[in-house]
């Protein structure tokens, strides 16, 4: 077998979330090649539960709400120290210390982008790691320094959320479907009209809904009241 190629864990910007636009421009590194690869990572998985339970009753099964989107953290090494020969920005100090290095990371990862009014989406590959992503914190510790100060090494730790485009999202969950059951939590505006529409796709099935819950007035929803939608036989 041959050696193994070595891969860089890479990060591309883009303008939209469908991620087709990628930014461009004299100022920013776009795909950004990571110098030193991460020693690890972590992805953590969250699901979101109510422990609302019917009134008069000591105990509830909590019920499913949904499943949050993953984080992504990482830690990024920037050397100007020498100590990386093979490294094409990670080698000796080039007059500026790791500085220059982490200004380019932070237009990729972190700058505001003032035509789409938000940070840039990302994807982040590396392996078997794709991850569509924004970037939602970053903290950078400085460790070694010049006689006059200038830092030659620094470690940027990175949290990412996942995100897919809503279009898609909505496409892979089927989450309108009338033929599942659904519980959702009443948010302060929420009315069971409106909350029926964005289940069923229509409002005219909100009796149905206010008889399944044994409402009695369907204009009283308190935020925070839990609300089941049951599967239905739509009407044509």
């Amino acid at each position: 077998m041959g050696e193994a190629t070595l891969t860089k864990l890479t990060i591309r910007a883009f303008k939209d979330p469908k991620l087709e636009e990628e930014i461009t421009g004299e100022d920013i590194v776009n795909p950004y090649t990571i110098s030193v690869n991460p020693e690890k990572y972590s992805l953590l998985y969250k699901t979101q539960y109510t422990n609302v339970q019917p009134t008069g009753t000591s105990k509830g099964d909590p019920k499913f709400i949904r499943s949050l989107p993953e984080d992504l953290d990482l830690e990024f090494l920037f050397d100007r120290t020498g100590i990386f020969q093979n490294n094409v920005s990670a080698g000796k100090d080039s007059g500026s210390g790791v500085t220059e290095d982490i200004d380019q990371f932070k237009k990729v990862v972190f700058d505001y982008n003032g035509n789409q009014h938000k940070p840039n989406y990302l994807k982040i590959v590396w392996g078997t790691l794709n991850f569509p992503c924004i970037m939602t914190e970053m903290s950078i510790e400085y460790k070694l320094f010049r006689p006059d100060g200038l830092p030659l090494r620094a470690v940027a730790k990175v949290k990412f959320k996942n995100f897919v485009e809503e279009a898609k999202r909505v496409a892979e969950e089927k989450n309108s479907s009338p033929d599942l059951t659904h519980y959702r939590l009443v948010l302060a505006g929420d009315t069971l009209p409106l909350m029926t529409k964005r289940i069923y796709g229509d409002s005219k099935y909100y009796l149905e809904v206010a008889k399944a819950n044994k409402l009695t007035s369907f204009r009283k929803l308190v935020p925070g009241q839990q609300i089941f939608f049951p599967p239905i036989q739509k009407q044509q």
